[in-house]
């Protein structure tokens, strides 16, 4: 098997002796590729934003998280209040997200979740898609497994029920 600095040798000497370069092929991997599974859905209702302005690293945008739900199979309950989204908005149009906030299960187990992400604007003609990344520390026990999992993320806003504001998370275990 090659390395990738010999596949990249040989592609730069085929090119320079006028040969057409191959592409390499991924590597072969003994493990399945990765699939997703459903793990919850969230609906988290947000307070109005704090703009602090523009800082070093660009303009900031803080939006309280004041409360919702979620639910999927075998887990369900509701947002706490007082978690937070910071936002970020970078000098090349993206804007980053950090969501940190709690969830309690409707059997009384407090999980914390970190949920980061980047948002940019789409190619003309192109959907809007957020993903992001989300990182739960829950106690062991019943839902030790969110300790021991990767997952990914999609968001999207929406309002909520009373017309407050929103955003819509779905959140997928990758196995």
């Amino acid at each position: 098997m090659k390395t990738v600095s010999a596949l990249l040798a040989a592609a730069l000497c085929s090119a320079a002796t006028g040969a057409a370069a191959q592409q390499p092929q991924p590597p072969a991997f003994s493990s399945a590729a990765p699939t997703l599974e459903f793990a919850f859905q969230e609906l988290v209702t947000l307070g109005a934003a704090i703009t602090p302005g523009k800082t070093g690293r660009g303009s900031r945008n803080i939006i309280p998280i004041t409360g919702g739900t979620f639910e999927g199979p075998g887990i369900r309950g509701t947002i706490l209040p007082g978690g937070w989204d910071w936002q970020l908005q970078r000098a090349d149009g993206c804007g980053e997200v950090e969501a940190d906030y709690f969830l309690k299960t409707d059997d009384g187990v407090v999980i914390n979740i970190l949920n980061r992400g980047a948002i940019c604007p789409p190619a003309p003609g192109k959907p809007f898609v957020v993903r992001t990344h989300p990182v739960f520390e829950a106690p062991i026990g019943k839902y030790d497994w969110l300790n021991k999992s990767a997952f990914i993320g999609t968001l999207e806003p929406t309002k909520a029920p009373d017309g407050a504001p929103a955003v819509k998370i779905g959140i997928w275990r990758v196995r």
